[in-house]
């Protein structure tokens, strides 16, 4: 029996760290699908002419491009690519950075939705994953004001820059990606420069292809002295002389032979990019969701019982007085640890969302590890901006210095006071609205990461004026309606302000609507036979038959977590169980489930 057991216990273990391998590499392949769609808008975003020097539209463009690439390091180095070629200066690059910023945490709340199918683990994983979304907004709701008005970044990074006598070194080291760049290769490889050319005006380079062929060149350049009309098209003055009537300059040719080409599945492709990230979005997005819904499985079985109490009491306790306080700046120095060692927030945020949602990781300490992962992120953009030539490294390392100080300034705003730790109150009430009504997990998401920048883009290239009469009509509005609800007046409003119910009633019924046409029960029938050798409860169709309803479980008291204790007390109860206490109880179908 104790042989079985540890059998039993590497068996897991090992295939724990299988499907966690291929989860971070569908998370790349995902990356390049987004980059393959999108990468050449998100380029043209950047090469916007001098929208973009305001501070308002550079935050919209660095949330779009980096939503639409899926990578804050790409959308980055677009931007130390501009400012080394003096299209953008660095103070103009900073809204973009913190635009970045936001972006990058989109990839963990797609990640939450996943795990839908449990009414209880999407409320922990959907709080856990967006405690990351509501630091980056709070901070920058605070912070690019501040830099608007002082250019404290700027000013503050300048010194630093100009304090020290920083050389160029090696390239930046690659931990993960050494790992699993044998399997991505296989499938995709790009051609990033692509898109940082498009930004910096490049015109050719709109033409073309991210998809990259050949993997190893031959480049060589040589100088010869050419003669030239006049000495206005010479490259440079010091590089013009006249002998008699004839001016001459030096002109450097450039040759170039590719040597070995590329070994992918699209190299040979005849498609465009738009179809092969299109072929690769919903082969990622399957992969990502078998490996996630496996390592829950796994967690599941191997956390059970004293296990799993001995491990939850371990990650979340805090240590004996007066130390308590240490606890958290532990675990964000392991977020910020981990982060280097994967080279990508996105990564380790993504992977401790399915752990805040089975319980084994309290919110409380989800939040300090999200802000280490923050931090971690910021180092690796040093270290790499410090691997670059001597033209870019002043301005790569001034805006590497400015995202690190601007999650520096957020860290010291939002966790140090207990008080002041809003993005885990924010985070937890929308774990439990999303878990109430599941529509509004993805209305959220379209939101935050895509019609709010959209429209707030659109306004700024209106105009100043125009921006800040739309805006300031908005949040009145906004404040007006928090203050009825705070002096509990908000009755006086119209019934679809008052509560979600309305609006859920309109969306289910829409959904019934489209449920009596019999198109779900094909696509319940597609579901059982595709996804059911895999268990996917997440991806439960809305109705296999028309009068297949069932009734939503709208919780009582939502779960508690308390801090100091790494306890978590789960209070809630379904409607089922409480159906005789509250006759009056609201019902509403759960069509809409994930």
């Amino acid at each position: 029996m104790i042989i079985y057991s540890i059998y039993e216990g590497f068996v897991k273990f090992f295939l724990l760290l299988g499907f966690l391998y291929l989860f971070i590499c569908s998370l790349d392949i995902l990356s390049s699908a987004f980059q393959l769609v999108g990468g050449k808008a998100a380029g043209m975003l950047f090469y916007d002419g001098s929208v973009i020097y305001n501070p308002v539209a550079g935050l919209m463009i660095g949330v779009m491009v980096t939503v639409l690439v899926q990578s804050s390091s790409t959308s980055t180095s677009i931007v130390v690519s501009m400012v080394s070629s003096s299209l953008l200066t660095v103070k103009a690059a900073i809204p973009i950075v913190m635009g970045a910023n936001i972006g990058t945490s989109v990839t963990n709340t797609l990640v939450a939705l996943l795990q839908a199918g449990d009414r209880e683990e999407f409320r922990r994983a959907f709080a856990g994953a967006t405690v990351h979304d509501f630091f980056n907004w709070l901070s920058v709701l605070v912070l690019l004001p501040m830099e608007v008005l002082t250019s404290y970044l700027n000013d503050l990074t300048s010194v630093l820059i100009n304090s020290f006598n920083i050389n160029s070194g090696g390239d930046a080291p690659e931990l993960l990606k050494v790992i699993t760049r044998p399997l991505t290769k296989l499938i995709i490889q790009l051609d990033k420069k692509v898109i940082v050319e498009i930004a910096t005006g490049n015109v050719a380079a709109k033409s073309k292809s991210l998809i990259k062929t050949w993997c190893e060149t031959f480049k060589n350049v040589t100088l010869s002295n050419v003669t030239v009309p006049s000495r206005k098209e010479c490259v440079s003055p010091n590089l013009c002389w006249t002998e008699g009537n004839m001016t001459w300059t030096i002109m450097s040719t450039v040759y170039k032979k590719n040597l070995k080409k590329c070994k992918h599945l699209f190299v040979d492709a005849k498609l465009s990019d738009s179809s092969i990230g299109l072929i690769l979005l919903p082969f990622s997005l399957l992969v990502l969701c078998a490996c996630l819904i496996i390592i829950v499985k796994v967690l599941h079985s191997a956390l059970k019982g004293k296990v799993a109490a001995v491990i939850k009491k371990t990650i979340n306790t805090d240590f004996p007085f007066p130390f308590a306080w240490l606890a958290g700046y532990l675990a964000i120095l392991v977020g910020a640890v981990m982060t280097i060692i994967m080279q990508s927030s996105s990564v380790f945020t993504s992977t401790i969302t399915p752990l805040v949602g089975i319980g084994v990781i309290s919110l409380e300490r989800a939040y300090p590890l999200t802000l280490g992962s923050n931090i971690g992120t910021t180092t690796t953009a040093i270290l790499a901006a410090l691997a670059s030539s001597g033209n870019t490294l002043q301005s790569s390392l001034q805006i590497a210095l400015c995202h690190f100080f601007f999650n520096i300034t957020g860290v010291i705003l939002w966790y140090p006071v207990p008080y002041m730790r809003l993005p885990i109150r924010l985070a937890r009430g929308l774990g439990n609205i999303s878990a109430t009504y599941r529509w509004f997990a993805i209305f959220y998401l379209i939101i935050c990461f895509f019609l709010l920048p959209l429209i707030v883009f659109g306004l700024s290239l209106a105009g100043w004026n125009v921006l800040v009469g739309v805006g300031v009509s908005l949040l009145l509005v906004v404040f007006i309606i928090v203050l009825l609800w705070a002096f509990e007046t908000h009755h006086i409003l119209p019934m679809w302000m008052q509560s979600l119910e309305p609006w859920d009633r309109l969306i289910m019924g829409f959904v019934d609507k489209c449920c009596q046409k019999n198109s779900c029960y094909y696509l319940g029938i597609f579901c059982r036979a595709v996804l059911w050798p895999c268990k996917w409860q997440f991806l439960k169709c809305w109705k296999l038959k028309t009068d297949d309803r069932k009734v939503k479980e709208v919780p009582i008291n939502v779960p508690e977590q308390f801090e100091n204790t790494g306890v978590i007390t789960n209070k809630s109860q379904t409607l089922a169980n409480t159906q005789e206490k509250t006759p009056d109880m609201k019902r509403s179908h759960s069509s809409l489930a994930l």
